[in-house]
């Protein structure tokens, strides 16, 4: 009885604690210093500015394919109010149930040692530390695709095609027995594939990558039918999402081809991730760490990298999920290093998980801090936002270049009470848009030619790009004739400069 109370409380320690350390390493340094950056406004001002039904008729003309996250965080603004907390707290629950996801799927395949080094790998990695603490649905997606492999695993029996094949020969317990008592879980994880489908549905290429898994585990007939049939019923409900977005695709007509340069970070993390399952010592036919992880990892990031070459849209959050795949894979060397060094060095062995952990933070400590800081990302509105309320004077009026700009004053509506926004003809809510709809060209330059005095909105030098809208060119061009500089602040990303008449 003490053994059975001692075996149980290590299988809870093996999830608990990375997921009290991923608590831990999301809540160091949440708000950022207070500071917001541009992807996250859009979700602050669409969920926390607008009713459900105004949400959904913005989504008829864009960004669909969030639209459940941002109803979702609409929930949670008006439960638990606007705030940085609020909007980046899912994330990082999302990012602690991955965690101890990762950690029961390595413990299952591997041993204890595998899945505590997996789970507290995970939170580790720099791309997963960006968005740990990010108010987008990217960490969710990964928290889903946990729970679909971990239902995945526990689904297909080590062997493969021991149960639910030709000639099986399962018992009723296990997972190739009776249909009752598997289809509950097959429906669970068709639901969590769907689910992450509509936040993201590039999270779709999770259904390749553990296709490969049952190919390499062996999985029967049995396994890889019910495997189909709930793929399929989440590809049919994301389906009506992924044809709907496509017409709103100019809005990742900003991502750059790819590039030779672009490939050197994917080539990096398949070399260690290659490594993980070249230590697990993977044999075909069976269900390993090496057979779930590797997949995973590199089935999803060589999918989106075959996309891109037909349109780009290769960023690294939209496979943030494949990061489950390297944690799992990082815990197989550590799961391995610990059984190689238990014959001659046992208590050595058990040190050897924290040891390697603690290591990892000392040397990625310039990394964890910097994630943490403001200048992590492209800019900071509520920074501009700031010096706007301090710059501004009654009857000033202001202009945003590029419009999308405009999220610095629909974030903080405050700082900018009083301003009269010249070029806005109908404002975001009233056209269902992010950043409402300006006035033509010519109508822009006749009001700004009646102002004593301007602020101007916009990018700071560093990260500023031609906007090439016929708009903007009309507002630069009467500021230069018309106008002179009287005060110019450059903050976190954005610029504030303030015009007066000549």
């Amino acid at each position: 009885m003490t053994s059975d109370i001692t075996a149980g409380r290590r299988r809870t320690l093996v999830w608990l604690v990375p997921v009290l350390w991923t608590l831990g390493l999301g809540l160091w340094g949440l708000s950022r210093q207070d500071s917001v950056w541009r992807d996250e406004a859009a979700t602050w001002q669409v969920a926390a500015g607008r009713s459900a039904g105004e949400i959904w008729a913005m989504l008829g003309n864009v960004d669909a394919v969030h639209g459940l996250y941002y109803l979702l965080m609409h929930g949670l603004f008006e439960v638990f109010g606007a705030g940085t907390t609020t909007l980046r707290l899912p994330s990082v629950l999302a990012i602690a149930g991955a965690a101890a996801c990762t950690a029961l799927i390595g413990r299952r395949l591997a041993g204890s040692w595998a899945g505590l080094g997996g789970g507290l790998a995970l939170p580790l990695l720099p791309a997963v530390q960006f968005y740990l603490q990010e108010g987008r649905p990217y960490a969710l997606v990964a928290a889903g695709v946990g729970v679909s492999t971990l239902l995945l695993v526990s689904l297909v029996p080590d062997g493969g095609s021991v149960a639910g094949g030709a000639g099986g020969t399962a018992g009723p317990g296990s997972p190739g027995g009776p249909r009752g008592r598997v289809w509950p879980r097959w429906t669970a994880y068709g639901l969590t594939v769907l689910v992450c489908a509509l936040l993201n549905w590039l999270s779709l290429l999770v259904l390749p990558a553990h296709a490969a898994t049952l190919w390499w585990a062996g999985a029967g007939r049995g396994v890889v039918g019910r495997w189909a049939a709930a793929a399929a019923g989440a590809v049919a409900g994301a389906l009506p999402l992924v044809l709907f977005s496509r017409s709103q695709s100019d809005q990742v007509s900003w991502i750059p081809p790819l590039t030779w340069h672009m490939m050197i970070g994917p080539a990096i993390l398949l070399a260690v991730g290659g490594l993980g399952a070249w230590l697990d010592r993977p044999r075909a036919g069976r269900l390993s760490l090496a057979a779930v992880g590797l997949p995973l990892l590199a089935v999803p990031q060589l999918a989106l990298i075959g996309i891109s070459l037909a349109q780009p849209l290769f960023l690294d959050r939209y496979v943030l999920f494949s990061m489950v795949g390297l944690a799992l894979l990082i815990g197989a060397a550590l799961g391995a290093a610990v059984r190689a060094a238990a014959p001659r060095f046992p208590r050595a062995a058990r040190l050897l998980v924290p040891a390697v952990v603690g290591i990892a933070v000392v040397a990625m400590l310039p990394v964890e801090l910097g994630k943490r800081a403001p200048g992590s990302r492209v800019d900071d509105v509520l920074a501009v936002a700031g010096e706007v309320a301090r710059l501004k004077r009654p009857g000033d009026a202001v202009l945003f270049v590029p419009a999308a700009r405009r999220d610095t004053a629909l974030v903080s509506p405050s700082a900018f009470a009083g301003l009269s926004d010249l070029a806005l003809q109908r404002g975001p809510v009233a056209s269902a848009t992010l950043k409402g709809e300006e006035a033509e060209p010519a109508r822009i330059r006749a009001e700004l030619l009646r102002q004593p005095r301007v602020l101007l909105v916009t990018d700071s030098a560093k990260v500023a790009k031609p906007s090439g809208a016929a708009r903007d060119a009309a507002k630069a061009a009467v500021l230069k004739e018309h106008f002179r500089v009287v005060e110019d602040r450059q903050v976190r990303g954005r610029r504030v400069t303030v015009y007066e008449r000549r």
